[in-house]
């Protein structure tokens, strides 16, 4: 489950962070996955409540994880028709050509956090 590596590495970064803006705490982390992200949510979401446990960084029983769904959505440069592909390579389910560009889904990112100063 490479999950647990992924939530240790985001909870890093955000601790590294919150503590270089002064926050003692971090209260909530918003991450963004797509459909196409080969990141599994409730994974991620169960590494973060083990983490969440453990006091890891700067979290504690009530930091709150957001996961932002982020829809998979492909256009096909034949002939413009936009859908949303079950797979990175698609077919256009209108022309039948291979020739289409996934615009979306593939992400994974925090997209913010918000912290404070009181323990």
């Amino acid at each position: 489950m490479h999950e647990m590596s992924l939530m240790s590495e985001i909870i890093k970064i955000v601790s590294e962070d919150a503590r270089l803006h002064g926050f003692s705490k971090v209260d909530k982390i918003d991450v963004i996955v797509g459909d196409l992200s080969n990141v599994l949510r409730d994974a991620l979401e169960l590494a973060f409540f083990h983490f969440q446990k453990q006091g890891l960084g700067i979290l504690d029983e009530n930091t709150k994880l957001d996961i932002i769904r982020e829809v998979a959505k492909a256009k096909c440069q034949t002939c413009l028709f936009e859908f949303t592909p079950d797979y990175r390579m698609a077919l256009c389910p209108k022309c039948g050509l291979p020739n289409c560009l996934l615009v979306s889904g593939e992400t994974f990112r925090v997209e913010s956090y918000e912290g404070s100063d009181e323990l």
